[in-house]
């Protein structure tokens, strides 16, 4: 990409995108195409068409997506296979069509086998069932690999697709029902704290082990696979350690200051016993994460709740 290169980010006020964008600005980059949902609905084939008829992009960072928790996944199975195969379809297929010289298309850690061996590495997609409770946005999210290649095969386009862990950062989710697990604890913390209350609790066993990322650290790595990656298939995007959920819980309870006792609802679900990424890819290639969990999780307490 040169500094001048147009570049478009879909889904650039979501926590993933609006990073990319941060990490682009700061790198020198200036030139720009950014829609909101209500501006554009990537969901109505017609109107990406146009956008990308008229705009006619170099680069797309596709990181719009609808996103949530287990509960949130669970729920909307529907929606989050409709609308996530509908605006990966749109936006893949127009960038072909418009000739981008190159996508990048954000996946997820839950394509992988929920019983997989970890840690988990790219050659283990569609290797086993997946984890129920996410099984339409992982569906969709495999398809999105699978014609990111198909395209590149058929075509010779340049589309390369990455595979995130568990993130977190600035402009995350934080509603209770449809938040990932990390924001939820942050927000039942300092809520609890406020109130004074003796105890939280919180879903499941508190066993299963999982793996954090800062969303900044995320953002770097999708500029860098952007300038220096051109493969097929996947690639992970993570620290390559993880911690159990109790673990976390412990550590978000001593950074929000909360004094009281940490009950666990074991009728709420656990979802995969355990998420952690084979990076050694990444890590041959020279790319690496450069966040603390601690000071990443202290720095978006202190930017969301004690402003």
């Amino acid at each position: 990409m040169e500094k001048t290169s147009k570049i478009y980010i879909a889904g650039h006020n979501g926590m993933v995108g609006s990073a990319i964008l941060r990490n682009l600005e700061s790198k020198g980059f200036t030139n720009f195409i950014l829609k909101s949902s209500k501006e554009l609905d990537l969901r109505n084939s017609d109107d990406v068409q146009k956008f990308f008829e008229i705009e006619k992009p170099d680069f797309v960072f596709l990181a719009a997506a609808k996103v949530g928790g287990i509960v949130a996944n669970n729920t909307y199975r529907a929606e989050f296979l409709y609308d996530n195969l509908m605006i990966q379809n749109n936006v893949i297929h127009n960038s072909f069509l418009s000739g981008v010289k190159k996508l990048l298309f954000l996946g997820s850690s839950c394509i992988y086998p929920k019983f997989a061996t970890q840690p988990l590495k790219e050659d283990y997609l569609l290797t086993g069932l997946l984890e129920e409770t996410n099984e339409p946005y992982a569906i969709a999210k495999i398809a999105g690999v699978k014609m990111c290649d198909a395209y590149r095969s058929q075509y010779g386009c340049n589309f390369i697709s990455v595979m995130p862990t568990n993130l977190y950062g600035t402009n995350d989710n934080y509603d209770l029902e449809n938040s990932h697990v990390l924001p939820a604890m942050l927000r039942k913390f300092h809520e609890a704290k406020i109130k004074r209350d003796s105890t939280v609790t919180l879903w499941g066993s508190g066993s299963p082990m999982r793996e954090f990322l800062n969303a900044d650290d995320m953002a770097d790595a999708c500029v860098f696979l952007m300038q220096n990656y051109n493969e097929s298939g996947i690639i992970n995007i993570g620290t390559g350690k993880d911690i159990s959920i109790k673990e976390l819980a412990e550590i978000i309870k001593a950074i929000t200051g909360f004094e009281g006792t940490i009950v666990w609802d074991s009728n709420r679900p656990d979802g995969t016993p355990r998420k952690l990424l084979d990076v050694s890819k990444l890590s041959k290639i020279n790319w690496t994460y450069s966040i603390d969990l601690e000071k990443g999780i202290e720095q978006v307490y202190k930017e969301k709740f004690l402003k």
